[in-house]
């Protein structure tokens, strides 16, 4: 990066981390350091919870994603907005009713400390997991670019963050993620114009999604039905998952996950919490439909200029140098040669269509889709020979296929903005997920355990349990930065952390919907019933690995939440001397 950059970079991360301290300014107590003395309006409220969704995984990895597989992921998020509305009908009244500091003081209330603890605990190993992924994100970018150790730039990293989230809590947390949202947008928009500015003269926007389209970029609405004409369970991405396992992993990680429930629970009262709710159903299908949008254009771009076989150049670079070098510059050969004939091809097709020529056109699309074909299998060979060469390596370049391009093809000073936009996604979501898994292991277990101290955790008193959640605070964070060190296995950032999720939500989702909606179960039978659910789920998720059961990780979320609601209901009916 230029000095430019680096002045850009430093000066916007700073400006953030002193805007946090500057706003960590709150009552000395767990409603403030928590709930921010809940006192947010809903816009607030609603940057916030777009903030703590927003990590730099969808930044990074959403772009790569359009780009390998198309716009599909997007039916990911069409369950979202439904299960905003079942949130503000259910969720949001009786947590605002109760004046909860974490989701689970509900079901103590409702069911017993047992089922609290175990659905607490649930959540910690969750986003715990998950908040290493998002610190390891924005790591890769300065691992890659300078050359620095990987576990140390997560320190870094993690460590700056960690910062003004233990100084500020909630507070801080919700007016940096409205600044960090404003920056983010500005730079995804620059990036996504940038992109067509450089497509050749006379190739449009336009022109750049009919490419896209071409060559199954476009796949915005797919049916998961296969050539047989039966539906493919195996398909990860498709109306149906989308629709079904989307609302239930919406309704989940935003009505059972507290890095979520308490973004709503700062509002000022319940009718700014479900504004703010209805609202990112709303803004968020559109906002992330863009993001991989942008990868489209991406695919497109690199269409009229040298495409690289692969992304991490620094894994090449390593691998040249071994005896598998010569054949990677074999592939590498065929590969530049097939891009080049792809290049007049799409500038073939593109003639074609302004000249409204049908036959040329339909004849060039089907060399483009071939020759598609023969460069996605140079690719794999390409990667083939990686893995030979240290099977340690992971092949999975999604990550960086963004990234790469804003490095090659930005100007001077929106390198450094882009590259910060990156880093304060991350920071957004891991702020918020810090001060959540805070406040669940210091109510949930500190306090509940601590009896003597319960009490006065739960009116949000004392000078005491405040300097104590600061540490609880600053010691997720090292966690976190921990589990970070392991996370360069895990392929695709954005699927691993869906992944991550569906495993959990699934399982404590059924427990609240037994809460509300079955409220004859007793407590006993749903703690049975969520622990057996949760080793179903975990077994079925290691048969999938091994590729025996072909069931796509959105899925896991309606599982766990049918078992759970099954099993209760079986064992409250059947076995009344096992739950009495």
């Amino acid at each position: 990066m230029s000095s430019i950059d680096w002045i850009v970079l430093v000066v916007t991360l700073a400006g953030i981390i002193l805007y946090g301290l500057y706003k960590s300014r709150t009552e000395k107590n767990l409603e403030g350091y928590f709930l921010s003395n809940r006192s947010m309006p809903w816009y607030l409220v609603l940057l916030s919870i777009m903030g703590t969704q927003a990590s730099a995984v969808t930044f990074l990895s959403a772009p790569g994603q359009a780009f390998t597989d198309g716009m599909r992921f997007v039916q990911y998020y069409f369950g979202l907005p439904l299960a905003m509305i079942v949130l503000c009908i259910t969720f949001v009244p009786a947590f605002s009713k109760l004046r909860v500091f974490t989701a689970y003081e509900f079901l103590e209330q409702r069911f017993d400390g047992r089922t609290r603890l175990f659905t607490a605990a649930l959540f910690l190993l969750s986003r715990g997991l998950s908040t290493g992924i998002s610190i390891y994100a924005p790591s890769i970018i300065l691992s890659s670019l300078l050359g620095w150790n990987i576990y140390w730039t997560n320190i870094i990293m993690g460590g700056m963050l960690i910062i003004y989230t233990v100084s500020g809590g909630a507070k801080a947390v919700a007016y940096t993620q409205q600044l960090q949202l404003v920056i983010i947008f500005l730079g995804m928009f620059l990036a996504g114009y940038l992109v067509v500015y450089h497509l050749p003269a006379g190739v449009g926007f336009a022109d750049a999604l009919k490419v896209g389209g071409v060559a199954g970029k476009m796949n915005i609405i797919t049916s998961g039905v296969n050539s047989g004409g039966g539906f493919d369970w195996k398909d990860k991405y498709n109306i149906v998952s989308g629709l079904i396992g989307g609302f239930f992993l919406a309704l989940s990680y935003f009505g059972t996950d507290q890095s979520q429930v308490g973004r709503y629970l700062t509002a000022k009262n319940d009718r700014e919490s479900k504004l703010g709710l209805l609202m990112n159903g709303l803004v968020k299908v559109p906002m992330q439909f863009l993001i991989l949008l942008i990868g489209v254009l991406l695919f497109a771009f690199y269409q009229f200029h040298p495409q690289p076989i692969f992304f991490n150049d620094a894994v090449s670079e390593q691998v040249y140098n071994t005896p598998y070098g010569d054949s990677l510059k074999q592939v590498q050969a065929a590969y530049n040669k097939v891009t080049l004939q792809q290049q007049q091809q799409v500038q073939d097709y593109l003639t074609a269509d302004h000249d409204n020529n049908a036959a040329v056109k339909q004849e060039k699309a089907t060399q483009l889709q071939a020759s598609q074909q023969e460069a996605d299998a140079l690719k794999r060979q390409y990667k083939g020979y990686l893995q030979q060469a240290d099977a340690s390596i992971d092949v999975n370049d999604t990550n960086y296929i963004f990234l790469k391009f804003v490095v090659d093809y930005l100007p001077r000073g929106l390198v450094g903005l882009l590259i910060a936009i990156i880093f304060l996604a991350a920071w957004g979501s891991i702020a918020a997920a810090l001060n959540s898994l805070a406040s669940c292991t210091m109510i949930d277990f500190y306090c509940r355990v601590t009896n003597k101290e319960f009490k006065s955790c739960e009116k949000g008193e004392g000078l005491q349990q405040y300097r104590a959640s600061r540490w609880i605070t600053a010691g997720w964070g090292v966690f976190c930065i921990a589990v970070a060190g392991f996370a360069n296995r895990m392929g695709s950032l954005i699927e691993a952390v869906n992944i991550l999720g569906s495993l959990f939500y699934g399982v404590m989702l059924g427990i609240f919907l037994v809460a509300f909606y079955l409220k004859w179960i007793k407590g006993k039978a749903v703690f049975i019933a969520a622990v057996l659910a949760q080793v179903a789920v975990i077994v079925l998720f290691i048969l999938d690995s091994y590729n025996i059961t072909g069931i796509g990780f959105l899925w896991f979320n309606l599982i766990g939440a049918v078992l759970v609601i099954g099993l209760a209901i079986l064992f409250q009916k059947l076995k009344p001397a096992l739950v009495s």
